[in-house]
């Protein structure tokens, strides 16, 4: 689909993921690391302003990774004109106005901001990225809806292409990335009946080093504050309970723990003494 065939109207646009253009890019390399950011993160639709020309054999094909398969090949060159007529569009800068005496820059977004935008925005929306050097002019920005900056340091605030790109898909990806490579990003904690076993393990362990009841109550909620934190996942607990089973067997006829608090009546002597 051309951007000219784009309906911002569509009632189904809030569920498409947004494109991404590039104005005047001067180096393909950028392009394709362009590219690799937009395939990372769930992103496909590739426009470019005037680009350079983009070789099979050219660093835009080698630095675009899996991309070089299908987001740069079918990478659309179009024109601002087009975008900011079929777009709700999002300029990006590192150079920003620092009040709202000026408003081509200011107010800004950061990349946080921009998610939280896009998830109630009803329309189609680009991502608009500048030339390596200069970035987007100021008559650019102010064809544009909104703009975006990355917080950096106030000493150099201005970072590559590539890196930019990338900072702001992986902020988006709530709502490009469906399913992510880590199993771990949502796991599911212990069964609560599992984790009391473990408690009455651990309790068990404690009065056996320890006879001092004060001591040990205020260990006890301490253990209990420090697995709510952890929210250990099931064979986190019965790994821990193991541990604390077999140390309980080995402990089972020592009795020390229960007189810890008393001073020994007499002091056996040594063999060597």
């Amino acid at each position: 689909m051309s951007a000219a065939d784009s309906d911002p109207s569509d009632p189904d646009a809030r569920n498409r993921k947004p494109v991404v253009v590039v104005v005047e890019p001067e180096t393909p390399g950028n392009i394709g690391t362009i590219a690799r950011a937009m395939k990372n993160f769930g992103l496909s639709e590739l426009k470019l302003v005037d680009p350079p020309e983009l070789s099979r054999d050219s660093d835009a094909y080698g630095f675009a990774g899996h991309a070089r398969e299908d987001v740069l090949p079918n990478a659309e060159e179009v024109t601002l004109d087009e975008v900011v007529d079929d777009y709700h569009t999002i300029g990006t800068t590192a150079i920003t106005n620092e009040d709202s005496r000026k408003h081509v820059r200011f107010p800004f977004k950061t990349p946080v901001e921009v998610r939280e935008s896009l998830e109630t925005v009803e329309t189609r929306t680009a991502l608009v990225f500048g030339r390596e050097g200069t970035g987007l002019d100021n008559e650019e920005l102010e064809r544009l809806d909104e703009v975006c900056s990355i917080p950096a340091s106030g000493e150099y605030p201005v970072l590559n292409l590539g890196q930019a790109a990338t900072i702001l898909f992986y902020e988006l990806r709530p709502l490009t990335v469906e399913e992510y490579q880590l199993p771990d990003v949502e796991r599911e904690r212990a069964a609560e009946a599992d984790i009391d076993r473990f408690y009455d393990f651990f309790e068990t362990f404690h009065r056996s080093i320890d006879g001092r009841e004060h001591k040990r109550e205020k260990t006890s909620v301490m253990m209990r504050r420090l697995l709510g934190r952890a929210h250990p996942t099931e064979r986190e607990i019965t790994t821990l309970t193991g541990i604390f089973r077999r140390a309980n067997d080995l402990l089972e006829d020592r009795t020390f723990g229960d007189h810890v608090d008393e001073e020994p009546e007499e002091v056996r002597e040594s063999p060597n003494d």
